[in-house]
């Protein structure tokens, strides 16, 4: 690896962190594993095309862009009565043998580099706790960025037949950081028997702004697990969202949507693994870049031996609105059961000049034309977002981007 961490990293910044959160023991070991291991690991995989690495995370100039110990924040974590939107400290306080069974038990502190120094640094994150045949909607986090860089981590618990929906956006605020900033988020949910949950995260940071996120959950028996990915800001993100359906007839939706402008980059990748009979997902990503914008996109679907009367769909489109921006798409099936109904397509392409023909020749000016074929092209994404709110949010950040 190139990168140049450890000049301004150090074990007892790590217990500092750990002490200021009034952690546990086996915590703050969990944190120093994490950063002791940071010399074997390598970075997480970048998606390949033919020929092509898109993402180089190893030019990342960690020496600059991480300050482990100013850190700060505005967050809000809020939710209903009946369930627990509890911040870190608290939650470890309150339900210290839950988050122990749980953390690091879906997105494992070790796979990678990132993982690793996330689990070692972060310094703020939420636990939400729906108790046993609870239903609860609009629970929100909200983190607003103001330092240099941020870890933040978060844990979602359902029991038994209950529900929730959750909002997350995050943003960069008005703070006066000069200069390159990194964002961290690990995300894990574990979805049990019969429950439902849906989670929503609305990414706007700064264009100085490099982004990091692992987002990863796990079904029980007839769990729902659905995740809406709104993608707008950074610099670059390299994301991951996935979820391993464990239990029978468990099911999984991923919806996502980004704007690249500018010379932003996105990495996406979306994963689905099919555990269990009789499950079900469905992956539906669509994507515009303008200007010299990048992006690339990885979608799998994983069918084990044991996934008997799976149905597993995948869509993903791209559209390009200038001749410097890139993009490109590899969308994949691993079929190991014969008892599978399963589709999968991606398109990248550009505005239909016939369309665009059509419209301007009915006294629409081009630039309008232009932008109402890409607002239109978000509609079967928009279409998917449930939550009135959340869909309002994600098209105004489209129609900023949109040029006048």
């Amino acid at each position: 690896m190139s990168t140049q961490l450890h000049a301004n990293l150090t074990e007892e910044q790590v217990r500092q962190i750990s002490g200021e959160l009034d952690e546990p023991e086996w915590m703050l070991e969990t944190r120093l594993e994490a950063l002791a291991a940071l010399e074997e690991l390598d970075m997480p995989k970048v998606i390949r095309t033919p020929g092509r690495d898109w993402t180089n995370l190893h030019e990342l100039d960690f020496e600059t862009l991480v300050d482990p110990l100013n850190w700060a924040e505005e967050k809000d974590q809020v939710g209903p009565d009946d369930v627990e939107v509890l911040p870190w400290a608290d939650a470890l306080a309150e339900h210290e043998e839950l988050v122990r069974e749980h953390f690091g038990s879906i997105v494992p502190p070790q796979e990678n580099y990132l993982t690793a120094l996330s689990t070692a640094l972060f310094s703020t994150g939420t636990v939400v706790y729906v108790p046993e045949g609870v239903d609860a909607e609009d629970v929100t986090i909200r983190t607003e960025m103001n330092s240099k860089s941020l870890f933040n981590y978060t844990l979602v618990l359902t029991e038994e037949s209950s529900s929730v929906t959750i909002l997350e956006r995050q943003s960069t605020g008005d703070a006066d950081v000069e200069g390159e900033r990194y964002y961290s988020g690990i995300v894990e949910i574990a979805a049990g028997e019969n429950s439902y949950v849906q989670y929503g995260t609305l990414q706007n940071l700064s264009p100085e702004t490099y982004g990091f996120s692992a987002k990863r959950g796990e079904t029980d028996t007839y769990a729902t697990l659905n995740w809406i990915e709104g993608n707008m800001g950074t610099q670059l993100t390299k994301t991951e969202t996935s979820t391993v359906l464990a239990g029978d007839s468990s099911e999984s939706q991923i919806v996502g949507a980004f704007f690249g402008t500018d010379e932003q980059h996105f990495d996406i990748d979306v994963k689905v693994w099919h555990r269990a009979e009789h499950t079900t997902a469905d992956l539906v990503t669509r994507g515009v870049t303008d200007d010299e914008a990048r992006s690339v996109y990885e979608g799998v679907q994983d069918v084990g031996r044991d996934a008997w009367d799976t149905s597993s769909y995948q869509r993903e489109n791209t559209l390009m609105l200038s001749d410097e921006s890139e993009a490109d798409a590899s969308p994949k099936l691993i079929i190991n059961n014969h008892d599978t109904e399963a589709s999968h397509s991606a398109t990248v392409g550009q505005i239909d000049e016939e369309d665009l023909l059509y419209m301007t020749s009915r006294g629409v000016t081009p630039q309008l034309a232009r932008n109402m074929l890409v607002e239109g092209f978000f509609v079967p994404v928009l279409e998917e977002v449930e939550v009135e709110e959340f869909r309002e949010d994600l098209e105004d950040l489209i129609q900023a981007r949109l040029r006048k």
